[in-house]
Protein backbone atom coordinates (compact mmCIF):
# COMPACT_ATOMS: atom_id res chain seq x y z
CA UNK A 1 0.00 0.00 0.00
CA UNK A 2 1.43 4.03 -0.98
CA UNK A 3 1.58 5.96 1.48
CA UNK A 4 -1.52 8.28 -0.27
CA UNK A 5 -3.51 5.77 0.73
CA UNK A 6 -2.30 5.51 4.37
CA UNK A 7 -2.61 9.09 4.28
CA UNK A 8 -6.38 8.62 3.57
CA UNK A 9 -7.58 5.81 5.44
CA UNK A 10 -5.97 7.88 8.22
CA UNK A 11 -7.93 10.77 7.31
CA UNK A 12 -11.08 9.12 7.57
CA UNK A 13 -10.75 7.09 10.74
CA UNK A 14 -9.90 10.58 12.24
CA UNK A 15 -12.93 11.77 10.48
CA UNK A 16 -14.79 8.71 12.26
CA UNK A 17 -13.35 8.93 15.61
CA UNK A 18 -14.03 12.34 15.59
CA UNK A 19 -13.57 14.96 18.43
CA UNK A 20 -13.96 14.00 22.00
CA UNK A 21 -14.73 17.43 23.72
CA UNK A 22 -18.38 17.12 23.22
CA UNK A 23 -19.03 18.11 19.24
CA UNK A 24 -21.78 16.44 17.15
CA UNK A 25 -21.15 13.61 15.62
CA UNK A 26 -21.90 12.66 12.11
CA UNK A 27 -23.91 9.77 11.15
CA UNK A 28 -24.35 8.70 7.61
CA UNK A 29 -27.92 6.84 6.88
CA UNK A 30 -26.86 3.98 5.31
CA UNK A 31 -23.52 2.06 6.04
CA UNK A 32 -20.39 2.22 3.66
CA UNK A 33 -19.87 -0.54 1.01
CA UNK A 34 -17.95 -4.03 2.61
CA UNK A 35 -15.28 -3.44 0.36
CA UNK A 36 -14.24 0.41 1.88
CA UNK A 37 -14.19 -1.10 5.09
CA UNK A 38 -12.12 -3.93 4.84
CA UNK A 39 -9.73 -1.88 2.82
CA UNK A 40 -9.34 0.20 6.22
CA UNK A 41 -7.96 -3.61 7.51
CA UNK A 42 -4.67 -3.42 6.18
CA UNK A 43 -1.61 -4.85 7.94
CA UNK A 44 0.20 -1.40 7.88
CA UNK A 45 -2.97 -0.25 9.78
CA UNK A 46 -3.20 -3.17 11.43
CA UNK A 47 0.41 -2.73 12.71
CA UNK A 48 -0.17 1.04 13.34
CA UNK A 49 -3.38 0.52 15.91
CA UNK A 50 -5.08 2.87 13.12
CA UNK A 51 -8.14 0.68 12.46
CA UNK A 52 -11.45 1.43 13.14
CA UNK A 53 -12.66 0.80 16.71
CA UNK A 54 -14.99 -2.00 17.26
CA UNK A 55 -18.50 -1.42 17.24
CA UNK A 56 -20.03 -0.57 20.70
CA UNK A 57 -22.74 -2.73 22.44
CA UNK A 58 -25.88 -2.04 22.83
CA UNK A 59 -27.12 0.39 25.06
CA UNK A 60 -29.16 -0.53 28.34
CA UNK A 61 -32.37 0.39 26.96
CA UNK A 62 -31.46 -2.58 23.99
CA UNK A 63 -32.30 -0.21 21.19
CA UNK A 64 -30.34 0.84 18.02
CA UNK A 65 -30.30 2.75 14.54
CA UNK A 66 -30.44 0.32 11.32
CA UNK A 67 -30.79 2.19 8.17
CA UNK A 68 -32.36 5.56 10.04
CA UNK A 69 -34.59 3.94 11.83
CA UNK A 70 -34.41 2.92 15.75
CA UNK A 71 -35.04 -0.58 16.51
CA UNK A 72 -35.51 -2.54 20.01
CA UNK A 73 -33.34 -6.09 20.13
CA UNK A 74 -37.22 -6.78 21.75
CA UNK A 75 -39.56 -6.12 18.94
CA UNK A 76 -40.65 -9.29 16.61
CA UNK A 77 -38.67 -9.85 12.81
CA UNK A 78 -42.15 -9.57 11.43
CA UNK A 79 -44.35 -6.96 13.10
CA UNK A 80 -48.17 -7.16 13.16
CA UNK A 81 -49.48 -3.57 10.52
CA UNK A 82 -51.20 -3.23 13.95
CA UNK A 83 -48.21 -2.52 15.55
CA UNK A 84 -47.46 -0.44 13.29
CA UNK A 85 -50.52 1.88 13.07
CA UNK A 86 -51.90 0.38 9.60
CA UNK A 87 -55.10 -0.91 8.86
CA UNK A 88 -55.09 -4.74 8.41
CA UNK A 89 -57.11 -5.55 4.63
CA UNK A 90 -57.40 -9.68 5.16
CA UNK A 91 -58.92 -11.80 7.94
CA UNK A 92 -57.47 -13.26 10.70
CA UNK A 93 -57.05 -16.50 9.39
CA UNK A 94 -56.43 -16.16 5.75
CA UNK A 95 -54.29 -18.25 3.18
CA UNK A 96 -51.21 -16.45 1.85
CA UNK A 97 -51.41 -17.59 -1.55
CA UNK A 98 -55.23 -16.48 -2.31
CA UNK A 99 -54.44 -13.14 -0.24
CA UNK A 100 -51.58 -12.08 -2.80
CA UNK A 101 -54.05 -12.81 -5.28
CA UNK A 102 -56.71 -10.58 -4.19
CA UNK A 103 -54.18 -8.05 -3.44
CA UNK A 104 -52.74 -8.17 -6.80
CA UNK A 105 -56.01 -8.04 -8.87
CA UNK A 106 -57.15 -4.67 -6.26
CA UNK A 107 -53.38 -2.90 -7.20
CA UNK A 108 -54.69 -3.65 -10.98
CA UNK A 109 -58.21 -2.48 -10.85
CA UNK A 110 -56.93 0.42 -8.68
CA UNK A 111 -54.22 1.61 -10.61
CA UNK A 112 -56.78 1.55 -13.73
CA UNK A 113 -59.70 3.77 -11.58
CA UNK A 114 -56.23 6.14 -10.90
CA UNK A 115 -55.64 6.70 -14.64
CA UNK A 116 -59.46 7.06 -15.34
CA UNK A 117 -59.23 10.00 -12.21
CA UNK A 118 -56.20 11.74 -14.00
CA UNK A 119 -57.94 11.38 -17.41
CA UNK A 120 -61.70 13.35 -16.41
CA UNK A 121 -60.62 15.15 -12.90
CA UNK A 122 -57.04 15.18 -11.99
CA UNK A 123 -57.97 18.05 -9.44
CA UNK A 124 -60.30 16.27 -7.67
CA UNK A 125 -59.58 14.27 -4.00
CA UNK A 126 -60.21 11.64 -5.76
CA UNK A 127 -56.05 10.86 -6.90
CA UNK A 128 -55.44 11.24 -3.32
CA UNK A 129 -57.86 8.54 -2.16
CA UNK A 130 -56.34 6.27 -5.50
CA UNK A 131 -52.87 6.73 -4.22
CA UNK A 132 -53.64 5.91 -0.64
CA UNK A 133 -55.52 3.45 -1.28
CA UNK A 134 -52.83 1.99 -3.93
CA UNK A 135 -49.96 2.70 -1.09
CA UNK A 136 -52.25 0.49 1.28
CA UNK A 137 -52.29 -2.27 -1.07
CA UNK A 138 -48.35 -2.55 -1.71
CA UNK A 139 -47.45 -1.92 1.77
CA UNK A 140 -50.08 -5.22 3.02
CA UNK A 141 -48.65 -7.27 -0.08
CA UNK A 142 -45.00 -6.59 1.07
CA UNK A 143 -45.87 -7.45 4.39
CA UNK A 144 -47.25 -10.98 3.56
CA UNK A 145 -44.30 -11.39 1.35
CA UNK A 146 -42.07 -10.96 4.38
CA UNK A 147 -44.42 -13.60 6.79
CA UNK A 148 -43.19 -16.12 4.27
CA UNK A 149 -39.61 -15.19 4.80
CA UNK A 150 -39.37 -17.59 7.59
CA UNK A 151 -40.88 -20.41 4.98
CA UNK A 152 -38.41 -19.01 2.44
CA UNK A 153 -35.44 -19.59 5.25
CA UNK A 154 -36.19 -23.04 5.82
CA UNK A 155 -36.85 -24.11 2.40
CA UNK A 156 -33.24 -22.41 1.40
CA UNK A 157 -31.68 -24.76 4.23
CA UNK A 158 -33.32 -27.97 3.44
CA UNK A 159 -32.67 -27.38 -0.34
CA UNK A 160 -28.87 -26.87 0.46
CA UNK A 161 -28.73 -29.81 2.70
CA UNK A 162 -30.41 -31.81 0.52
CA UNK A 163 -27.75 -30.69 -1.69
CA UNK A 164 -25.16 -31.55 0.14
CA UNK A 165 -26.59 -34.95 0.86
CA UNK A 166 -26.81 -36.26 -2.47
CA UNK A 167 -22.90 -34.59 -3.23
CA UNK A 168 -21.98 -36.76 0.42
CA UNK A 169 -24.01 -40.16 -1.20
CA UNK A 170 -22.26 -39.53 -4.84
CA UNK A 171 -18.68 -38.86 -3.46
CA UNK A 172 -19.16 -42.55 -1.03
CA UNK A 173 -21.04 -43.93 -4.22
CA UNK A 174 -17.97 -43.23 -6.21
CA UNK A 175 -15.33 -44.09 -3.58
CA UNK A 176 -17.04 -47.23 -2.79
CA UNK A 177 -16.72 -48.10 -6.47
CA UNK A 178 -13.25 -47.60 -6.67
CA UNK A 179 -12.23 -49.39 -3.44
CA UNK A 180 -14.04 -52.74 -5.79
CA UNK A 181 -12.13 -51.68 -8.46
CA UNK A 182 -8.91 -52.20 -6.71
CA UNK A 183 -10.14 -55.32 -4.58
CA UNK A 184 -10.90 -56.74 -8.12
CA UNK A 185 -7.15 -56.11 -9.26
CA UNK A 186 -5.57 -57.50 -6.27
CA UNK A 187 -7.83 -60.06 -6.45
CA UNK A 188 -7.03 -60.86 -10.25
CA UNK A 189 -3.22 -60.04 -9.74
CA UNK A 190 -3.16 -62.66 -6.95
CA UNK A 191 -4.67 -65.56 -8.62
CA UNK A 192 -2.47 -64.38 -11.96
CA UNK A 193 0.53 -65.18 -9.82
CA UNK A 194 2.03 -68.87 -10.86
CA UNK A 195 1.91 -71.97 -8.32
CA UNK A 196 5.68 -72.83 -8.31
CA UNK A 197 7.52 -76.16 -6.63
CA UNK A 198 10.30 -74.70 -4.37
CA UNK A 199 10.76 -78.44 -2.70
CA UNK A 200 13.77 -79.32 -5.13
CA UNK A 201 15.30 -75.82 -4.43
CA UNK A 202 15.05 -76.06 -0.54
CA UNK A 203 16.37 -79.72 -0.42
CA UNK A 204 19.32 -78.70 -2.77
CA UNK A 205 20.26 -76.14 -0.04
CA UNK A 206 19.99 -78.06 2.31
Amino acid sequence: MNVDENSDNKSLLDGQNGDQSGQTALSAIFPLPPMRYIKLYTDTNVRNKCTPPPPKPFSNNGQFLMFGQSISIDDTIIRTLESQGLRRLYPREYDHKRELKKINSSILVNFLDLLDVLIRCPDTAKREDKCTDLQMLFITMHHLINELRPHQARESIRVSLQIQKNQRADTTKRLTKQITRVHDLLTNMTNSIPDIDISPDINEFN
